[in-house]
């Protein structure tokens, strides 16, 4: 089933000028989504639902992740604002 968001021009945008684009080593240049270029979910650490990795000092390392940068996952990262949110929040209070 078609999502409402698929092939409008607000769930993909493309910024090939920029100096690191693409910034994922083998993504797909094509497809490849710069709408969430800081990732929403990064907040949301091992349960991010992407595939980081963990330096020995416990930094959150997301370069081997593609999932904010797939044109088919605009709708899972922005049904994830509710949990970003509430992330945040517990952050600062």
């Amino acid at each position: 089933m078609k999502q409402d968001w698929e092939g409008k021009h607000y769930s993909f945008y493309q910024n090939r000028e920029c100096e690191f684009f693409p910034c994922h080593k083998g993504a797909d240049e094509q497809n490849f989504n710069c709408l969430f270029c800081y990732c929403p979910l990064y907040v949301l650490g091992k349960e991010c639902g992407g595939s980081p990795q963990y330096t020995k000092q416990g930094i959150k390392d997301c370069t081997g992740c593609m999932l904010p940068h797939q044109r088919e996952q605009y709708g899972y990262v922005t049904g994830q604002f509710s949990r970003i949110a509430a992330a945040a929040a517990s952050i600062h209070n």
